[in-house]
C-alpha cells in the first residue's frame, strides 16, 4: 500500500526506520508532529481550517452542571471498565479478578481494578479487634493492633504484585485467542504505604540462628507461606494503605505483607501471625500448589522472584487498527529483580528489533511504560516486545522457555481454569491486512 506521507510539521529526519515493518526511532516521539499524528494516518488534516471557523458555545456550556458528589463519579461517556471474574456466582471456592491492562494507560493500577485472588471469600475484619503477632525465635514476642502500627514511621513505595500463575494460558501448546486481561491480568502495580517489617523485627529481637519466617493470614483459609528472613530484612513492608487510601478489603484490609518483586501468594493478606523459625514450614501452598514439576522431573520449588517480563498493551488482541499510518505501540515491562533498563520491540516477529522509549525514570520492581512509534503500511505484521532489567536479566525467547519449562500436550481452552506458574517469555500479536489482531507464538 506504499509508505504514507509524514504528518504535517514533522521533520522527515526524525522518521528514521530502525527495524523491519516500519518501526521508527524512539526519538521521533519527541517531535511535535507525532503528537498531531495520534493514532492514525493524516490526523491533524482537519485542523488546517480551524482558525477560520468561528468558535461556538456547545449545549453543555449553556446551563448549570451537576452537583459534586461525596465520591468522584466518572463521566457517563467513559466506557465502563471492569475486571473479569473467575467465580461470578460466588461459589465457595477460589476467586480471581483480573486487571484489564488493554483498557488502561500509565503505570499505576486503580484500586478497584487491581487484580486479586481470594481462596475463601473476603473476611469482614473489624480493624479495632484485629491483631498481628511476631513470635518464635525472638527475644520478646510482640503484638500489634492497627492503632499501634499507625504510630510507627511509614514508608511508601511503588511496586507490582504478580500471581505466580499469571500468564498461565501461555503454557498452552497453541496460542490462546484472548485479551491481555485473560492472559496477563493477574498482575497490578500500586503505591503501597506501611511500616518496614525490619523495624518490627528489630524491636522483637530476632535470634541470629533464625533463617525463615512463617506468615499467616486471618482469612478462613489461614493461608500460610514460608519466607526467607533475608527478604524481611531487605524491603518487606506491613502495608496499611494502597494508592493513598486504606487497603481495599480484597487486598488485605486492615494490613497485609508486601514482598516487592516476589510471587503474589507470599504477600500474605490479612496478616495476623509472623513466626520466626530456622527452617521452612513446608505448608500446603509451598509444598503442593507452588512446586510444579519441570520437564526434567524435578520440582520447581522455593522460587520466589517474578522474573523480568513485558507485553504490548496497545495495540493488542481485541483491538483493530483502522488503516495505514502512524501509531504508538505501548506496553508494560517489569522485573522482580530490579528496574527495567531497556525494552526492545519488533514488528516482524523478532527478525529485527528497535529500542523503545521508556516513560519516566524506571523504578525498582515496578511497572515501566514503554512506547515506540510505528509506521504501518497495511501489510501483515507481528508485534512483540522483550525487556532487560538493570541486572542484565532478559526475557527468554519462547523456544528457550518451553525447552526448560514445558507446555501442555493439548491446547488450553478455558483460561480461567488452567494453572501453571512463572511464564515470562514473549507475547506476540499478529496484525493482518484488515488491521485485525490475533495472538501468535514466535
Amino acid at each position: 500500500m506504499g509508505n504514507p506521507k509524514p504528518p504535517p510539521g514533522l521533520d522527515p529526519a526524525q522518521l528514521e526506520q530502525v527495524a523491519g515493518n516500519g518501526l521508527l526511532h524512539r526519538r521521533a516521539l519527541l517531535g511535535r508532529g507525532l503528537a498531531i499524528a495520534g493514532m492514525g494516518a493524516g490526523m491533524g488534516v482537519g485542523l488546517r481550517g480551524a482558525a477560520a471557523a468561528p468558535l461556538v458555545d456547545d449545549e453543555w456550556s449553556a446551563y448549570q452542571g451537576k452537583t459534586i458528589a461525596a465520591n468522584g463519579v466518572r463521566s457517563k461517556y467513559v466506557e465502563k471498565t471492569t475486571r473479569i471474574l473467575s467465580n461470578p456466582n460466588g461459589e465457595p471456592r477460589t476467586q480471581h479478578a483480573r486487571t484489564p491492562h488493554e483498557k488502561l494507560h500509565g503505570t499505576v493500577t486503580p484500586n478497584h481494578l487491581h487484580f486479586t485472588i481470594i481462596h475463601n471469600g473476603i473476611p469482614d475484619i473489624n480493624p479495632d479487634q484485629h491483631k498481628m503477632v511476631i513470635h518464635g525465635m525472638v527475644r520478646q514476642p510482640l503484638m500489634f493492633t492497627l492503632d499501634k502500627l499507625m504510630r510507627y514511621p511509614m514508608t511508601t513505595r511503588q511496586t507490582f504484585v504478580e500471581c505466580g500463575g499469571n500468564s498461565s494460558p501461555m503454557f498452552s501448546n497453541e496460542p490462546v485467542q484472548a485479551t491481555l486481561q485473560h492472559l496477563h491480568g493477574l498482575v497490578s502495580n500500586a503505591e503501597w504505604t506501611g511500616v518496614l517489617l525490619s523495624t518490627l523485627l528489630e524491636e522483637a529481637g530476632v535470634d541470629p540462628k533464625a533463617k525463615w519466617m512463617l506468615v499467616e493470614g486471618a482469612d478462613t483459609a489461614a493461608l500460610t507461606r514460608s519466607v526467607p528472613l533475608t527478604k524481611a530484612w531487605d524491603d518487606a513492608i506491613v502495608v496499611l494503605y494502597q494508592n493513598g487510601e486504606p487497603l481495599m478489603a480484597e487486598q488485605g484490609y486492615p494490613m497485609r505483607l508486601l514482598l516487592p518483586g516476589w510471587e503474589g501468594n507470599m504477600n500474605i493478606k490479612y496478616v495476623r501471625r509472623i513466626k520466626i523459625t530456622d527452617q521452612p514450614a513446608m505448608t500446603f501452598y509451598e509444598a503442593r500448589n507452588y512446586s510444579p514439576i519441570l520437564p526434567n522431573g524435578k520440582a520447581y520449588k522455593f522460587y520466589f522472584v517474578n522474573e523480568v517480563k513485558s507485553f504490548i498493551t496497545h495495540p493488542s488482541f481485541g483491538m483493530k487498527i483502522n488503516g495505514p499510518g502512524y501509531y504508538d505501540i505501548s506496553g508494560l515491562a517489569y522485573s522482580g529483580s530490579g528496574a527495567i533498563k531497556r525494552v526492545m520491540v519488533s514488528a516482524d516477529g523478532g527478525k529485527s528489533w528497535a529500542e523503545a522509549a521508556v516513560q519516566g525514570p524506571a523504578q525498582d520492581k515496578s511497572f515501566t511504560r514503554f512506547h515506540i512509534p510505528w509506521r504501518w503500511d497495511g501489510s501483515p505484521a507481528v508485534l512483540t516486545s522483550r525487556a532487560v532489567d538493570d541486572g542484565g536479566n532478559i526475557q527468554p525467547l519462547r523456544a528457550d522457555f518451553v525447552r526448560e519449562r514445558g507446555v501442555t500436550e493439548k491446547p488450553v481452552v478455558n483460561t480461567m481454569g488452567f494453572y501453571s506458574q512463572h511464564y515470562n517469555s514473549l507475547t506476540s500479536w499478529a496484525v493482518d491486512a484488515k488491521g485485525e489482531i490475533k495472538h501468535v507464538y514466535v
